[in-house]
Formats: structure tokens, C-alpha cells, sequence
């Protein structure tokens, strides 16, 4: 009996799993299925999940409505940038934050943390005359500098980092190692998991990203993925299967990275729940 009970609990909760699974892909499905479908039955009030006539021919068109891969290029160009410079920073930062003491270090690191409280429309003016002083507008620059030190990032890295043991960075310093040495060699190599986090965290936020390149773009030929996305809805008239088209391109990129870094990313949860 108790057998039994075990094997209906874990067909229950498969069940749940899966029905589960199915609401967060519907709308997935949703928008593979307007793509795929002709202007006309995009908009009819008869909802239909498979298209009466599959329009391979729209993603196409898609591209060529609008200078899509110009987009992609710049996206991927910020969102690369990006992630090469936020993990040193934040890892960089959070090695100092972990391991050094100097004075006010506590209090530095809840005024960065705070940060996070401020909504980021209360600064979009004052950031964009800061950017026009620094001639920065329509930059790859502007882009990807002022935000390369995120608090989240900062905080992730820090308490990561507090649990490598103090006894092997004395004996490297104890070896002759210099300070960067000892980041390179030491801090680094058991921080695998964290910089995958970092590296998807990162990768997807400034792919997504659309109020900041609105704030710092006004050349077309400098837009974004997402500012493409804006401008391709229209004004007065939506091309929904053509929108949705583009908006299943853009989200490969995201899918490429997260795939690539699964299972460092599982490993880093997993190591985290059995450091307690």
C-alpha cells in the first residue's frame, strides 16, 4: 500500500509539473502560432492555436519590414560588452568587499545596495545630460559603461566569495602572490558557478533592455533589438505576425546563452544550498 501511495504522489505531482509547464509555455505557443499565420487569421475573432495555413514566408518578410539583423548586431555587441566588463567589476568589487576590511565597508556597501531602491525614471534626466557633457550619445559607450557595476551583481559576488576559505589566500600571500594574483589563481577558479549567473543575468537584462538605449540612442542605425521592436508595432496599425516573428527571433540569443550555461548555473544553486 505504501508503495502504491508513492507511486500515485509522484504521478500527482508529474501531472502538476506538467500542467504547469504547459501555462508557462502558452505563450510561446501563442506567438510561434501567430507567426505562422496570414494577416487575416492573425486578427480573426476565431481563436485557432494551429494555422489553417502555415506561413513560413512571414519571418522573411519579417526581415525584410524592418533592418532587423542591423538590431541584433548592436544588441549583441552591448549585451557581450556588457558582460565581459560587469563580471570583472562585480567580481573584482566583491573580492574586496569579501575579504578586505578598511574603513566604512559596511556602510559603502548598504549605500550601493540602496540603490537599488531608486526607480530608474527618476534618473533618466539626469542621465542623459550627463551622457550629452560626456558626448556619449549614440555611443556603444554610453551604452554599456554607466551600467557595467550593478548593486545585484555587487551583492551576488560578495557573499559567493565570503565562503572560499581565508586560510588559502594567506598561504598564496604567504607564496609571494600580489593581490591580483591571488584573484586570478584563487578567487576565480571557485567562482565558476557565480560567473555563469552573472554571464546569464547580465546577457539577458541588457539584451531586454529598452528604457536605457531610449535614453542614450537617436541615430536608427544605433538602435537595439528591443528599441526595433518598439518602432516595428506602428502608430496607427500593428502587424501582429510580423511582430511576432521578430519577437521569436530575438529571444534566441537568450535561449543560445541559457543553454550554454545550464548546468553551471544548476551547479551554482546546487552548491550554494550545500554550503547551507
Amino acid at each position: 500500500m505504501t508503495a502504491r501511495g508513492g507511486k500515485l504522489t509522484n504521478a500527482l505531482i508529474f501531472a502538476v509539473i506538467c500542467a504547469a509547464s504547459l501555462l508557462f509555455l502558452m505563450p510561446f505557443i501563442w506567438m510561434l502560432s501567430t507567426a505562422l499565420k496570414s494577416p487575416a487569421e492573425a486578427v480573426s475573432r476565431n481563436i485557432r492555436i494551429i494555422p489553417e495555413k502555415i506561413m513560413w514566408s512571414n519571418f522573411a518578410e519579417a526581415l525584410n519590414a524592418v533592418p532587423f539583423m542591423g538590431y541584433v548586431g548592436n544588441s549583441l555587441i552591448v549585451a557581450a560588452s556588457a558582460v565581459v566588463l560587469t563580471v570583472f567589476i562585480n567580481c573584482l568589487a566583491g573580492y574586496a568587499f569579501a575579504k578586505y576590511n578598511f574603513k566604512g565597508k559596511n556602510v559603502l556597501f548598504i549605500m550601493i545596495l540602496s540603490t537599488l531602491m531608486i526607480p530608474v525614471h527618476i534618473i533618466m534626466i539626469p542621465n542623459f545630460f550627463i551622457l550629452k557633457n560626456l558626448g556619449w550619445l549614440n555611443t556603444y559607450v554610453g551604452l554599456v559603461v554607466p551600467r557595467a557595476a550593478e548593486a545585484f551583481g555587487l551583492f551576488l559576488a560578495r557573499q559567493f566569495i565570503k565562503e572560499i576559505p581565508d586560510e588559502m589566500i594567506e598561504a598564496a600571500r604567504i607564496d609571494g602572490a600580489g593581490e591580483f594574483a591571488i584573484f586570478r589563481k584563487i578567487i576565480v577558479p571557485n567562482i565558476g558557478p557565480l560567473i555563469a549567473v552573472l554571464i546569464i543575468f547580465t546577457f539577458m537584462w541588457r539584451w531586454n533592455d529598452l528604457i536605457w538605449p531610449l535614453i542614450v540612442l537617436t541615430k536608427h542605425e544605433m538602435y537595439t533589438v528591443q528599441l526595433g521592436l518598439a518602432i516595428a508595432k506602428g502608430e496607427h496599425f500593428i502587424n501582429w505576425n510580423i511582430l511576432m516573428c521578430l519577437t521569436l527571433m530575438s529571444i534566441i540569443p537568450i535561449m543560445i546563452v541559457f543553454v550554454f550555461f545550464q548546468r553551471y548555473f544548476v551547479q551554482g544553486f546546487a552548491h550554494s544550498g550545500l554550503k547551507g
